[in-house]
């Protein structure tokens, strides 16, 4: 299946939709892990509570950021799926930091998180069929497809991998 078009969902994406080369995202989640690697589990504990600049993020709290984002772009890829019409809701990634407190979590633990959620993520969109793939809903009043969510996903992940390695693992 071809990556999304665009119109099939909020042009606010488009660089994360790009992030991802592969045409399949299927294929495209089979092979994450040879991209994203041991980035996170090779950063030791105690270079995980500074941020790279005053006032980013800490390493914990990208981490959450990742899994938080990541579980809400399958939720509303498995509603949309399943055909739900109603506008899922947005949200704002800042008060969902704080409010998670990643700092009083051990690395191992968020790390351990987002490889279950990864594999989660596999497992859900290698269950949709191609019609499931092609269905579009309401996220935040935008359009979007269950396939622009796929790639969303991914691309998310990988802006912020890549941003890691350049700024967080740079700076530390």
């Amino acid at each position: 299946m071809a990556k999304p078009k665009p119109g099939t969902f909020n042009s606010h994406y488009d660089e994360y939709v790009n992030q991802v080369t592969e045409a399949d995202i299927k294929q495209a989640l089979a092979i994450r892990e040879e991209r994203i690697g041991n980035v996170f589990s090779s950063i030791a504990e105690s270079r995980t509570e500074k941020g790279y600049a005053p006032g980013k993020w800490t390493l914990k709290d990208l981490l959450q950021h990742l899994i938080d984002c990541e579980r809400i772009f399958c939720y509303r890829a498995l509603c949309i799926a399943r055909g739900e019409q109603k506008s899922l809701p947005g949200f704002d990634d800042g008060p969902y930091a704080q409010m998670a407190a990643a700092n009083r979590r051990s690395w191992a633990s968020l790390c351990e998180e987002f490889d279950a959620v990864r594999k989660t993520t596999k497992m859900l969109f290698d269950s949709f069929s191609d019609a499931d793939m092609e269905r579009s809903g309401l996220a935040n009043n935008h359009p979007i497809t269950v396939l622009a969510l796929g790639y969303i996903t991914l691309g998310h992940a990988y802006h912020h991998i890549r941003i890691v390695k350049e700024r967080y693992l740079t700076a530390l």
